[in-house]
Parts: structure tokens; C-alpha cells; sequence
């Protein structure tokens, strides 16, 4: 498959950028975190953004999504980070939207996708437990109970968590052969008590406390059978999409640098003319053209053979973390010290970027997966 977009995912490319560029300029982060806004993200804007058909990309045509795939919810989300647009985009429209059509019963889940796609309901993915992402291994217990389960443990960097309207909580079953659940448990239910916890970049994530968190039959989205294997597949898809967010934020940064080196004179020449700096460039117009041929690839990959996906997307996720680190620090860099002003906006880049490289795993992470996933 081509890596590259066709028609009608550049026409959705051109409506994104048009809409976002102009409702959601850096601007807009600014003064949601200057005013600290306690949701976070403006809500009025949320809605015109699933008007228009965004928040519903990975939501079947029949519960009044567009029924698309990964490349075009990571085509939306590298437009998030153009501009840095706070927004449940991420958490409820790509990792919510994804972990409901993936659920044991689909059928069921249909009230909920259909309000992802209206904006009207907000998900999260309440999945790592620890300072660094894990996917496995939890801590939080699910024990059976009936039909259903009782919830009880905490989960951190849950992101958007404090406005989500639902979790969708991983968990084991513990025991002897302990196994993962997915259960999807209502915010404002008794035992839940979440946290906002701010993050670096003005950006929203939670803390998550569950005692005693009873979840009926109806709550259950992934069982024992299937838990592992869904989860790993909206983790991938997450991933994916947060690749295309650092390419998005880090080509970024590389165009706002070169506008700056163009401009800006020393010894009576513009900077730009200097040899090492014209180097420096052309190393970050390779490495950007290399991670983002790369995030092509684990989207495509993300949406059909599971087996090949993960390593697709641990290369990703990878190269993107390092070609947008590199973009921002060296855009600092050649800022000189108003770089590191928060009078210029890349100062924000920066700092978003260094959060979506640890989310759902950074660099490092992800080399080490791809070489247990190869054999070593």
C-alpha cells in the first residue's frame, strides 16, 4: 500500500487544517491555560468539531460516524498538533471509538458510539498504573462478582479522565491464571473518585481511584477471552495516532524554525545562511520525511494483521519520538535563548512533545518491544 494519502484523506486533511488552524490556534491553548479552565478544553468548540464529522472518524456509519480508518484519525490528530488543540479527541474518539467496536458485543456498545460521534459522550482509557506505561502486568483487580465484577485499584495519566462521562478500566482477574478485562464503568458511579492532574504542557490527564466498584454483565466490554488481545489492539491504535501527533507538532516546530533562521540577521546576514545551520536543517527535514513515512505505514498496519501491527507501530512510535524530540530542541536551539521564553510559542512545542513521548511508551520502550517481538 501506498504511503501516501489519496484524494479523498487529502480533502479530509484540507477540511481538518481549515477548521482547526482557524478555531484552534496556539492561541487557544494559551488561553485556556492562562484562564486554568477547569475542563480543560472549550466544550462549544467540541461540538462544532463533531459537527463537522471529526469526533465520529473510527465510528460505524451506523451509529452516525463517517466508518473510517486510522490513517484518517491520524490524519486529524497530526492537525492536533499543528497547533496544539486541546481537545477529548485522542481519548474518546480514537481510543474509546476503537475499544467499543472491538468489544465482545458490539451491539451493545452502539448508544455509546453513536454518542463519540456527537460529541455527547466522553471515554477514557484508564490503563497504566506507574510512572512509565506498562499495558500489562496490572495491579488493579477485577474479581468476579455474578455476572459482572467488582473494581478495585488506581490508575494514573489517565488522559481527558477528569471530564470523561465513562472509563474504560483494564484489569486482572487475578488468581491462579489471571487474565484481562476491559469493563467499562460510569464516572459519577459510588467508588470511583478521580483527580485532574495537569500536565507539563497544559494538556489534561487524572488520577483514578476505584473501591469497590461494582460493574454488571451489561459493563463488561472485553471478558477473559479477549482482553488481552483488545487491549493491545487499542493500545497500538493509540500509539499510532500519537505518532502522527508528534509528527504534526514536530513539523511544526522545523517550519517556525526555518521562518526564524530565514528572518533573523547576525553579522549582517540572515542566520539561515550559516552552513551549520543549513546542515542541522537538512537533518530534520530527513528525519521528519523518514518518522512520518514510518506512522503511514503503522496506521495502515494498525487497521488490518494484527501480528504485523505492533512491530509497524513500535517503529513508529519509535522514530517519531525521536525526529519531533529533535525538532524541538533543535527549533530552541536555534532560537537562541528567547527559545526557552513562553513570549514564543516554542516553548509549547517542546513541552508536548515531551509528553507524547512518554505516553503509551517512549522511545526506549518501544525498541525493546520490537526486539522481544523479534526474537532477541
Amino acid at each position: 500500500m501506498a504511503l501516501t494519502l489519496d484524494e479523498s484523506q487529502r480533502m479530509l486533511l484540507d477540511s481538518a487544517r481549515s477548521f482547526i488552524g482557524e478555531r484552534a490556534p496556539v492561541s487557544h491553548l494559551r488561553r485556556l491555560r492562562d484562564s486554568r479552565d477547569p475542563d480543560g478544553f472549550d466544550r462549544a468548540l467540541w461540538r462544532e468539531f463533531a459537527d463537522m464529522g471529526f469526533a465520529g472518524v473510527l465510528v460505524p456509519e451506523a451509529q452516525g460516524g463517517l466508518g473510517l480508518g486510522l490513517v484518517e484519525a491520524g490524519i486529524i490528530q497530526e492537525t492536533i498538533g499543528r497547533t496544539l488543540m486541546p481537545s477529548p479527541f485522542f481519548a474518546s474518539a480514537v481510543l474509546g471509538a476503537r475499544a467499543l467496536t472491538l468489544a465482545d458485543s458490539p451491539s451493545s456498545m452502539a448508544d455509546h458510539l453513536a454518542g463519540i460521534a456527537a460529541g455527547t459522550r466522553l471515554f477514557a482509557l484508564a490503563v497504566d498504573e506507574t510512572t512509565r506505561h506498562r499495558g500489562s502486568g496490572f495491579v488493579c483487580t477485577a474479581r468476579a462478582d455474578g455476572s459482572g465484577y467488582t473494581l478495585d485499584g488506581e490508575k494514573t495519566f489517565v488522559v481527558d479522565g477528569h471530564v470523561a462521562d465513562w472509563l474504560i478500566v483494564a484489569a486482572t482477574t487475578g488468581g491462579a491464571a489471571p487474565a484481562t478485562v476491559l469493563l467499562l464503568v460510569d464516572a459519577r458511579q459510588a467508588g470511583v473518585r478521580i483527580e485532574r492532574t495537569l500536565m507539563t504542557d497544559a494538556h489534561n490527564s487524572a488520577r483514578v481511584q476505584l473501591q469497590s466498584v461494582s460493574v454488571g454483565a451489561a459493563g463488561v466490554l472485553a471478558g477473559p477471552a479477549s482482553g488481552a488481545r483488545v487491549l493491545e489492539s487499542v493500545l497500538d491504535a493509540g500509539r499510532a495516532v500519537l505518532s502522527a501527533e508528534l509528527i504534526g507538532a514536530g513539523d511544526e516546530a522545523f517550519a517556525r524554525t526555518l521562518s526564524y533562521i530565514k528572518e533573523r540577521k547576525q553579522f549582517g546576514r540572515t542566520i539561515g545562511e550559516f552552513q551549520a545551520l543549513q546542515h542541522r536543517a537538512a537533518v530534520l527535514l530527513t528525519d521528519l520525511e523518514l518518522a512520518r513515512a514510518a506512522v503511514m505505514k503503522a496506521l495502515q498496519a494498525a487497521d488490518g494483521d494484527a501480528a504485523e501491527s505492533a512491530r509497524w507501530v513500535s517503529v513508529a512510535k519509535a522514530k517519531a519520538c525521536q525526529a519531533a524530540g529533535l525538532a524541538a530542541q533543535e527549533g530552541v536551539q536555534m532560537h537562541g535563548g528567547m527559545g526557552m521564553t513562553d513570549d514564543f510559542d516554542l516553548g509549547l512545542f517542546m513541552k508536548r512533545v515531551r509528553v507524547l513521548q512518554e505516553l503509551f511508551g517512549d522511545a526506549s520502550f518501544h525498541g525493546d518491544r520490537l526486539a522481544r517481538l523479534n526474537g532477541y
